[in-house]
């Protein structure tokens, strides 16, 4: 029988997790069969290019056991027959001492159903994420005797307890994960430190020609794009206090992308008397947000660390920028300077410092020889070290190898 592979994640489809998308399209290609699980359902109703490529099923948990009591009910009663179910309660326990939420109740009864609807030719759990969904992944293998394994992003890091990452990591076979920042970490909390591997995700760039750019010329408004959730760490405010110092220059700031802040932010820009230059376009398509960025002079992205310690990894949309040869401005956060190197592809600022962020737009609007050389020199690395081909082949084969170990 041919063995699959149960691919967790929060939710399916969303727009803002395209990079999982992509590797799931990646590992079809490379034939390994896949069963996604989503712990929510859908809540969006645009699509990515990627997602209509994907074939393949996916099998909804119960995003709140209350929705669903019957199939919950039915979950732990298979759970509880299972050899294994003592030690997964054993486990949830000792979590739920030191973490004692609903959504901690809600992980393991979604393991439950997961282990009971899990269909027979699933040999193996591969997670995206280490909090929520490793949870889930971690109870429901333990449950049933698989192994499992996971993809380490970011938000799921640097938000969760130490303890809990820990052992996450001890349980788990093997993991990999998108940044050497994120490797570090994650590293020194194992106690087999080369379980966890670095394996950038990459961008197919493959579709994306960059338009025939001219030096800006002051003639009209200089375009500045963003695209990014309005969320804390995106630093959006500290963008708009930048283009607020900015006033007495031509320029329209169009922005991409839903998200909570989204009205304080129009309301900051109102206070600042810049609302009139800025347009704020909400959440698009891809064809939507790559004619933007053809029309653009420079791209930013002014990433901060957020309270809750959330952060972003390797954005996607800043790649996406480079490869239509978009000069970019951003911050030393995270691992944002494995991917733009200051002065020579692109423009680094310390977070949280809306003059200096003024300042480097600045720069460019006035040096627009500079701004052409770091849109060609970024262009470049991107496309030469950042290519998904190598990280997707890795995936599949650590994917391929532990099928064929558990069927061995």
């Amino acid at each position: 029988m041919e063995r699959r592979v149960a691919i967790l994640v929060k939710g399916y489809p969303r727009l803002s997790e395209t990079f999982i998308a992509q590797e799931i399209a990646g590992l079809e290609d490379r034939g390994l069969d896949q069963l996604i699980v989503s712990l929510r359902q859908p809540g969006e109703t645009k699509v990515h290019p990627v997602h209509r490529r994907i074939t393949a099923p996916v099998l909804y948990l119960p995003e709140y056991l209350k929705d669903d009591p019957a199939r919950v009910k039915r979950g732990r009663d298979f759970a509880e027959r299972q050899p294994g179910f003592a030690e997964a309660e054993r486990i949830f326990q000792a979590d739920l001492k030191r973490d004692h939420t609903a959504n901690r109740y809600r992980r393991f009864g979604q393991a439950c159903v997961l282990a009971a609807e899990l269909p027979a030719d699933v040999g193996w759990l591969h997670t995206h994420y280490l909090h929520t969904p490793a949870s889930v992944a971690r109870y429901a293998a333990t449950i049933l005797g698989l192994g499992w394994s996971f993809s380490a992003h970011a938000k799921d890091i640097w938000t969760s307890e130490a303890w809990e990452l820990a052992e996450k990591l001890d349980s788990s076979a093997f993991g990999v994960t998108c940044t050497a920042t994120n490797l570090d970490y994650l590293q020194s909390l194992a106690r087999q430190p080369k379980k966890v591997e670095l394996v950038y995700h990459g961008l197919d760039l493959s579709g994306i020609t960059p338009p025939k750019r001219e030096p800006y010329d002051g003639d009209r408004p200089y375009r500045i794009v963003s695209v990014g959730r309005a969320v804390e760490k995106k630093g959006y405010g500290d963008l708009i206090r930048a283009l607020a110092r900015l006033k007495d220059r031509d320029w329209h700031f169009d922005h991409v992308g839903g998200g909570a802040l989204a009205k304080k932010l129009k309301d900051q820009t109102a206070k600042a008397g810049i609302a009139d230059r800025i347009t704020w376009h909400g959440s698009r398509e891809r064809r939507d947000v790559f004619a933007l960025l053809e029309k653009a002079d420079l791209f930013v992205l002014p990433s901060r660390i957020a309270r809750s310690g959330d952060r972003d990894g390797l954005p996607n949309v800043l790649m996406e920028a480079q490869a239509h040869r978009l000069p970019v401005i951003s911050t030393h956060v995270s691992a944002i300077p494995e991917l733009v190197t200051d002065g020579e592809t692109g423009l680094l600022v310390k977070e949280r410092d809306p003059k200096a962020l003024a300042e480097a737009i600045a720069r460019l609007m006035d040096d627009p020889a500079l701004a052409m050389r770091l849109a060609e020199a970024g262009e470049r690395r991107v496309r030469e070290k950042f290519s998904p081909e190598p990280g997707l082949d890795r995936v599949a084969a650590l994917l391929g190898d532990a099928l064929r170990a558990k069927a061995a």
